[in-house]
């Protein structure tokens, strides 16, 4: 099979994971950066200096940038409440689309990006990081393979200090700096899909899912922690009830620490249990414990290294668009449709103070 050279576009900074994906079509040895864009020129200047991206390169307007550089790819990174105008407007070039998590702002958006992309004939895949992340992808193995039987509960708890405590490749953000952005920061709007939950619940309702092969729950009850002056939340918990049992989901801006840094208390990551066993699975470490009838003892277990195409999310778009491959996993936009009714559901709870069937 003839290798081609994929032309990718980046398309909006609002959020910071822009330069890491850019990062990595720098260095896919069969893809280039055709070009990137944004409103405010100023805040691609980091991503242009970092990744030596060209002057002619560089755009302020969609349209213009995407008729001009004919991607193969577009990557978008805009706040969780343009993602379904963004996918709008760039399906219709013709290119496939990766659009940074959470999937969309609601499950009406979701729609709106489902269909925009289908009646185009492009992939759309939404990139999860922790979907990425050894242990989760080691986990879901062994689920697999029947190590834990049926699973029937997931329990997640995940988070950071905050959204603007880091700017790409993880660039520590100072106290000082974060208090002054806060208040303008696009992170704490609610118009803008600001928040904890919608930011780091996709993450637990969609891995959640896949480690559930692709189960919904029945009922969803939702609590989250808004402080004052805040227009958003910094802490939600979420539980599921399915068939099988009760599962819960929580999210936290203001962990003690950066779980890249250092796990916080209690940590970040999943518990995973079945009828056979359990295995606890935290980010960014080396091992998963795994605990099973045969062997209750809890057993560390050294986690998979993952390997090409199957690294990053990428290398691994551009691997389906190679092989004519549909986009799978916690990237494949069915799978997180179902993780943003469990969302929606969660907001609506939260709002109402009572338990709810699961949204259709």
């Amino acid at each position: 099979m003839t290798k081609k050279r994929w032309r990718v576009v980046g398309v909006n900074f609002d959020h910071m994971h822009m330069g890491d994906l850019l990062r990595e079509v720098r260095d896919h040895p069969d893809a280039e950066i055709v070009g990137i864009c944004d409103a405010r020129p100023e805040r691609m200047s980091g991503a242009s200096s970092a990744l030596d991206i060209p002057a002619d390169k560089i755009f302020t307007d969609v349209q213009q940038c995407l008729s001009t550089t004919r991607p193969d790819l577009v990557i978008l990174c805009p706040a969780t409440a343009d993602h379904a105008s963004a996918v709008e407007e760039a399906a219709g070039f013709g290119a496939d689309i990766l659009v940074e998590k959470p999937f969309a702002a609601s499950l009406a958006d979701a729609d709106r990006m489902i269909a925009a992309t289908r009646k185009s004939g492009v992939r759309l895949a939404i990139n999860w990081p922790l979907a990425w992340y050894p242990p989760h992808v080691t986990t879901k193995r062994l689920i697999d393979e029947g190590t834990i039987g049926e699973v029937i509960e997931v329990h997640f708890y995940d988070g950071n200090r905050g959204p603007l405590y880091h700017l790409a490749d993880k660039v520590e953000v100072s106290d000082e700096e974060v208090r002054r952005r806060k208040p303008t920061s696009w992170w704490y709007k609610a118009a803008s899909g600001g928040g904890s939950l919608l930011d780091y619940m996709g993450y637990g309702a969609t891995l959640g899912t896949w480690f559930m092969g692709g189960r919904a729950p029945l009922t969803v009850t939702s609590v989250v922690d808004r402080p004052e002056g805040l227009e958003v939340d910094e802490h939600s918990i979420t539980v599921c009830r399915y068939a099988t049992g009760l599962s819960k989901f929580e999210t936290r801006w203001g962990t003690f620490t950066d779980p890249w840094t250092l796990q916080p208390q209690p940590k970040c990551g999943f518990v995973v249990v079945g009828t056979e066993g359990t295995i606890s699975s935290y980010d960014y470490e080396e091992h998963i414990g795994v605990q099973t009838r045969a062997h209750p003892e809890v057993r560390n277990i050294a986690v998979d290294v993952l390997e090409a195409p199957f690294r990053r999310p990428v290398e691994y778009v551009l691997h389906c668009k190679q092989a004519g491959k549909p986009i799978e996993g916690p990237l494949n936009a069915d799978l997180c449709r179902t993780a943003q009714r469990i969302i929606d559901t969660a907001v609506l709870s939260a709002r109402e103070g009572r338990t709810l069937e699961l949204l259709p």
